[in-house]
């Protein structure tokens, strides 16, 4: 019977650049979609204030691998979740319901995953 020993040697500091890279990657994420949402103008718009005001990036749990895109007005939710509404389309051309569809299940759903992917690269120097 042969014995078999190895020695692993952990790179620490290359650990914590591919965390921080992880981390950076993660909020740049996130405001690549807020921009991104802004620059489709599906949010509905009539003073602006939901959109430009009252819609954040919180980076508060970013460390845990969480970050969220939020809206903080009362109407949002109800707007959101009816898209029958009748949308005025002056300042936003495509205002809607569920504005955020196209990035969660429609033809933009690899965006997040693909602007990750490109962030963590250049933050890790891979």
């Amino acid at each position: 019977m042969k014995t078999v020993t190895s020695k692993i040697k952990l790179n620490a500091p290359k650990i914590k650049q591919l965390d921080r890279a992880a981390i950076t990657s993660l909020e740049k994420t996130v405001s690549a979609l807020h921009t991104e949402v802004v620059n489709a103008q599906v949010m509905p718009f009539k003073s602006g204030n939901m959109q430009n005001d009252n819609t954040y990036e919180d980076y508060s749990n970013s460390k845990q691998g969480k970050v969220s895109l939020n809206t903080s007005t009362p109407y949002a939710r109800r707007m959101y979740f009816h898209p029958e509404y009748n949308f005025s389309k002056e300042e936003n051309p495509n205002a809607r319901g569920n504005w955020y569809e196209p990035w969660t299940t429609g033809k933009e759903k690899d965006f997040c995953k693909k602007a990750f992917s490109q962030f963590y690269k250049k933050e890790a120097g891979l």
